[in-house]
């Protein structure tokens, strides 16, 4: 099987150096994940400006759906980026554990948005009615329906990158869900 490298600034486009030197200065460094992006001329500008898209929900809220679908497809990489992220959108450990189990009994309205995440997820996009009907319930709209199902796509798309080329994870390490819990 081929190995993925994590390209450097010299080995990626003019382009993606440009995106690389941003990245650089927003965050302090090029995550793992994105340099991989960065194999392709054009998927790292495309993917981040989806992911930076404007969206009805809130940081917070994206957090909850990035960490479910990142749980049912079984990224490492992501799970562990988005519990930092999670950590910094004021979410605690207990509470990332449960978005990622894709439940929130701490809040009635985030349990909705984890439910309907994790089950679209899971059921690729055959959302059971029940849980549709709990998310409309809990305040959320059609339009946020769409930004959910447009989130879940985004966050798939890293999932399956990492799932695919296993470069290193740059984050501080998720433990598995189930050792976690226990």
């Amino acid at each position: 099987m081929s190995t993925f490298n994590v390209p450097t600034r010299e080995e990626v486009s003019e382009n993606n150096q440009a995106i690389f030197d941003n990245l650089n200065k927003a965050l302090g460094f090029v995550p793992n994940l994105y340099a991989t992006y960065a194999h392709s001329d054009t998927a790292l500008e495309n993917y981040l400006n989806f992911s930076n898209a404007k969206t009805s929900l809130s940081a917070k809220e994206r957090e909850v759906v990035n960490l479910a679908v990142s749980e049912v497809n079984n990224c490492i990489y992501c799970l562990s980026a988005h519990t930092a992220i999670g950590k910094m959108n004021g979410f605690t450990d207990e509470q990332i554990l449960e978005l990622r189990a894709g439940e929130a009994s701490f809040n009635e309205k985030l349990d909705a948005l984890a439910r309907i995440a994790r089950n679209i997820t899971e059921n690729r996009g055959k959302t059971d009615a029940a849980v549709l009907e709990n998310f409309f319930s809990a305040g959320y709209t059609k339009g946020n329906l769409i930004d959910v199902i447009s989130l879940v796509g985004d966050k798939t798309i890293s999932n399956y990158i990492h799932s695919t080329t296993q470069v290193p994870v740059d984050f501080p390490e998720a433990q598995p869900l189930e050792t976690a819990i226990v």
